[in-house]
C-alpha cells in the first residue's frame, strides 16, 4: 500500500477539501455523528430532509452522488483511491457522505443484473435523491440464515403475489423503493427457489410497523405483505436465480470502506472529555488505568485504519476482497462496542444521563453510544456469520 497521495490524489483532495469549506455549513461541524446521534444540528427532520435534497444536489453536480458508480449512469467514475480519500475528507468534516441502500446496493445491483427499461426507470431516481430505498431481506426466521426465508411470491399472470414479512427493514417509513427477495419455488433447494424484486413501497397491501430500539429512535420497522401484486417486469433478474443476485447486494454491502475516521475521533473526543473533567482535585486523565485504557482505543482504531487500506490495495489491484472485508467489519463492529464500553468507563455515573443539554455527560453522548453501539456486532452480518467466513474462506477450516 502506497500511503502517499500521487500528485493527481494530491490535487484531488484539495478540491474535495475545497469543496467543503465553500459549501458545507458550519453548523454541521460539530455534530456527534459517529457517536450515533444524527440529527444533532438543531434542524426538525423535515429540515434535515431538505437539507439532504440540496446536498444531494451539489454532490451530484460534480459526480460525487455516487462516486463509484460509472459517468454514463449519473456517476463520477472515480478510482477506489478517489473514492476513499472523499470518504475521508467528509468524515473528518462529519459532513453527509453519498451512500444509502440506493446509492449503494440496489443501484450497483440493478446495474448488473437489470434490463435496459430498469437502469433508465430507477438510476436516475436514486442519483438525483428522488427515491428512497429500503433493504427487504432478514426475517423474523431467517436472519443470518438468510436463505430460510418463507416470504412467498406466486406467479399470477402479469404479476406476482406476495404475502410474508419482512424485519430490521432500516428506513423503510421514508422509503419508495425496496429490494425485496422471496421465495417463488417451495419445492427447489433453499438457495435454488428465491427471486429478486424491485417493489413501490406504496403498493396495496403492504404495511410498515415501527420498530422503537431503546434509545427510543425508530431506525428499523417490521414491514408486511398482504397479497401484495408486484409486476412481472419488477423482478430483477431471472425467476428463481435472486439468492446470487442478492449475495451481489450483499457483496456491495461489505466491501464499503470504513475510513476508521469516526472512531477516531471517538477517541479525540474522549481524551479531550478525560483531560477536562475533574474528579475531586484531578482531572479524570490523570488515573493510570484511564490513559492506558484511551491508549489502547487509540491503537486500535489505528489498526483499524490499516485493514481498511490493506482492501484498498487489493481493490486497487483489481483484486476482490472477502475475508478482508468481513476481517474489517468484524474488528470495526466490535471495536464500536469496546469504544462505548471505555466510553462508559469515563463518564462514571454521569454515563447514565441522557440529557442532551448536560455537559458533564457529553450531551448524553456516552449512554447513547453505548445502547448504538450493541446494534454493530449485528447488522450487516454478525460477528458470527464474520466469523465463519475467516475461517473457511481465509484459514481453510471446514464447514462446522
Amino acid at each position: 500500500m502506497e500511503f502517499r497521495d500521487s500528485e493527481r490524489e494530491t490535487v484531488f483532495r484539495a478540491e474535495v477539501s475545497g469543496f467543503l469549506d465553500a459549501e458545507f455549513p458550519a453548523e454541521f461541524s460539530n455534530r456527534p455523528s459517529e457517536w450515533g446521534l444524527f440529527n444533532a444540528s438543531g434542524r426538525s427532520m423535515q429540515g434535515m430532509m431538505e437539507f439532504m435534497r440540496g446536498w444531494t444536489a451539489k454532490l451530484n453536480e460534480r459526480g460525487w452522488g455516487a462516486p463509484a458508480w460509472p459517468r454514463e449512469h449519473g456517476g463520477g467514475g472515480l478510482s477506489v483511491k478517489e473514492q476513499f480519500i472523499l470518504s475521508e475528507e467528509f468524515a473528518w468534516r462529519r459532513a453527509p457522505r453519498p451512500g444509502g441502500i440506493g446509492h449503494g446496493w440496489a443501484g450497483p445491483t440493478i446495474m448488473v443484473y437489470g434490463t435496459e427499461e430498469q437502469k433508465a426507470a430507477y438510476l436516475p431516481r436514486i442519483i438525483s435523491g428522488e427515491h428512497i430505498w429500503c433493504q427487504l431481506f432478514s426475517e423474523p426466521g431467517a436472519g443470518s440464515d438468510l436463505a430460510s426465508l418463507q416470504t412467498r411470491a406466486i406467479r399470477d399472470g402479469d404479476d406476482y403475489v406476495v404475502n410474508g414479512q419482512k424485519i430490521w427493514t432500516s428506513g423503510a417509513q421514508y422509503a419508495h423503493m425496496g429490494i425485496l427477495i422471496a421465495r417463488t419455488n417451495p419445492d427447489a433447494p433453499k438457495h435454488r427457489g428465491i427471486s429478486y424484486f424491485l417493489v413501490d413501497m406504496k403498493t396495496p397491501g403492504i404495511q410498515v410497523r415501527p420498530l422503537i430500539n431503546m434509545l427510543d429512535s425508530h431506525e428499523f420497522n417490521e414491514v408486511y405483505f398482504e397479497d401484495v401484486r408486484i409486476p412481472a417486469k419488477n423482478l430483477l433478474g431471472e425467476e428463481n436465480r435472486g439468492w446470487y443476485l442478492a449475495t451481489t447486494t450483499l457483496d456491495f454491502e461489505r466491501s464499503g470502506i470504513a475510513t476508521s475516521v469516526a472512531h477516531q475521533l471517538i477517541v479525540r473526543d474522549m481524551v479531550n472529555y478525560a483531560k477536562e473533567s475533574q474528579v475531586g482535585s484531578h482531572t479524570v486523565a490523570t488515573n493510570p488505568q484511564t490513559r492506558n485504557e484511551l491508549s489502547d482505543r487509540a491503537i486500535e482504531a489505528q489498526v483499524e485504519a490499516l485493514i481498511c487500506y490493506r482492501i484498498i490495495s487489493m481493490q486497487e489491484r483489481g483484486e476482490i476482497p472477502n475475508k478482508e472485508s468481513s476481517i474489517a467489519k468484524l474488528f470495526s463492529s466490535e471495536l464500536d462496542v469496546r469504544l462505548a464500553t471505555t466510553a462508559m468507563h469515563l463518564g462514571g455515573l454521569y454515563s447514565q444521563v441522557t440529557d442532551r443539554d448536560d455537559p458533564h455527560a457529553m450531551g448524553g453522548r456516552f449512554t447513547r453510544f453505548y445502547m448504538h453501539s450493541t446494534t454493530s456486532p449485528i447488522g450487516g452480518g454478525t460477528s458470527e456469520i464474520q466469523r465463519n467466513i475467516i475461517a473457511m474462506r481465509g484459514l481453510g477450516l471446514p464447514r462446522g
